[in-house]
């Protein structure tokens, strides 16, 4: 069975975010980069199908620019097989990247396709979901556990008041919650390994894909400062600021 997951770049969750001083984007300059967290939950959770024996190969992708190959040798590093760059300089939206992976997802032909749930830097939590629209295949979004058997994929995922288990016959499309696993660190032997492993560029013209984003981003802000917290003497005063103060009881 082959496996196609999805990983994005996106600034490393540790880092504190700036914003540039004209307010026109968020400052990327010298940022540590890494694979959006989502994103390396679904490529664990391709090795570990692979290492259970149910997957024979897995194929990682990312769309961005050349810096992008980089977070693609790290999931080789994690246990992929071998990677596909889609390069752009054009920053896509969250439709045009469900069409190019949609193009990716007809030359692979894989069994599964495996995506984190949404990026840590847009939040969109969209291309799952068009991506499932756009190829006509089953979804299981926010995946908490994921069993292949018999051809189905047998998916959990949390709603209001508990959980609910969807089975989908493969292909399918399936989006990775927090709780799905916890990804593995690469090993130095692992990562030598890595940079031997196929990896493909390609360009969105190589697919008949035309790059655009419907969103003009007018101003980014940074969240406004927390104040200091303070220590309270007792739970009668803690009471009294809730109710004066905060005003929350």
């Amino acid at each position: 069975m082959k496996i196609l997951v999805a990983v994005k770049r996106v600034i490393d969750y540790n880092v504190k975010v700036r914003v540039k001083a004209d307010h026109s984007d968020v400052d990327l300059t010298n940022v540590k980069m890494a694979i959006n967290p989502f994103c390396e939950i679904a490529v664990e959770e391709a090795v570990r199908l692979k290492e259970k024996g149910v997957a024979s190969e897995i194929v990682v992708v990312s769309l961005g620019t050349k810096e992008s190959q980089e977070q693609i040798r790290t999931a080789l590093a994690l246990g992929a097989d071998r990677g596909i760059l889609v390069e752009t300089e054009e920053n896509p939206g969250s439709l045009s990247v469900a069409k190019l992976l949609k193009a990716i997802v007809d030359e692979e032909k894989p069994d599964l396709v495996i995506l984190g749930k949404q990026s840590i830097d847009s939040d969109n939590n969209q291309t799952g979901q068009m991506l499932a629209a756009l190829s006509g295949l089953p979804q299981g979004t926010f995946a908490s556990e994921v069993t292949i058997e018999d051809g189905k994929a047998s998916v959990t995922r949390e709603v209001d008041g508990g959980l609910q288990t969807v089975s989908l016959s493969l292909p399918a499309i399936v989006t990775t919650d927090l709780r799905l696993n916890e990804p593995r660190y690469a090993s130095l032997p692992n990562i030598m390994k890595a940079k031997r492993k196929p990896l493909d560029v390609k360009t969105p013209a190589d697919l008949g894909v035309e790059v655009t984003s419907s969103l003009n981003t007018l101003k980014v802000e940074p969240p406004a400062e927390r104040s200091a917290g303070i220590r309270v003497g007792s739970v009668d005063e803690l009471i009294e600021k809730l109710k004066t103060e905060a005003k929350v009881i």
